[in-house]
């Protein structure tokens, strides 16, 4: 029962998107128009800041959720979507999860995205490890996701919700954002030191274990107050 309706909940989801690719565009322009902004400001003569892929990159994730968690959820307020699963004979937690698998569905096709961009931008060696890569973002955005995805359902009655949003996200995923931005340039060095990289891939893991542990107990006490 409870993976049929993850399963569900995720279908409905990346069908409602597909059909109209509001949010997806949406989100891609957003971190595509940031990244460019960074690359303008920063990039002198065709010599990018050191470590400032990193940075770029980790900042234009964190500003993309920030915008697809606030529209997914307003979408779901508009069509009192929300509403008709918490009535739903189904778990508390599996709605969580499915909307949390939605989101991180989504900004994995951006970073799809941005990754390349910011390596033709910055001139940085993003492809020279892939899964190492791969794992960091896949770690990062988890926590990330974990944590705003709980947030926008709380805040998804309240009127000044895309104002509350990231002063609440913010704050709390500022060590998963430090902790990928650190494992990346890590990465990107001349000389990879991967006992560096393992180590803050472990503090992400660790941080997305504790995150999401969390948010699936709160879950369901939080959207039925």
């Amino acid at each position: 029962m409870f993976l049929r309706s993850v399963w569900l909940v995720l279908r409905k989801d990346l069908t409602v998107e597909v059909r109209s690719m509001e949010i997806a565009l949406t989100t891609v322009f957003f971190a595509v128009s940031a990244v460019m902004v960074f690359a303008f400001a920063l990039v002198r003569e065709g010599q990018a800041p050191e470590d400032g892929a990193a940075g770029i990159l980790w900042i234009a994730i964190a500003f993309a959720g920030t915008l697809a968690l606030g529209r997914t959820f307003e979408r779901e307020r508009q069509s009192e979507t929300l509403r008709a699963l918490l009535l739903a004979p189904a778990p508390r937690p599996a709605i969580y999860v499915g909307k949390l698998l939605g989101i991180l569905a989504l900004l994995s096709a951006a970073e799809a995205m941005l990754v390349p961009l910011v390596a033709f931008l910055f001139q940085a060696p993003f492809l020279a490890h892939p899964v190492w890569l791969a794992a960091i973002l896949v770690s990062g955005t988890a926590g990330f996701a974990a944590v705003g995805t709980l947030f926008a359902a709380m805040l998804v009655r309240v009127r000044s919700r895309d104002v509350l949003l990231p002063v609440l996200l913010y704050p709390i995923t500022v060590p998963v954002i430090i902790a990928g931005v650190r494992a990346t340039a890590a990465l990107l060095q001349p000389e990879v030191d991967f006992a560096i990289v393992r180590f803050w891939m472990a503090l992400l893991i660790a941080f997305d274990v504790v995150f999401v542990t969390l948010a699936l107990w709160t879950f369901e006490p939080l959207m039925t107050d």
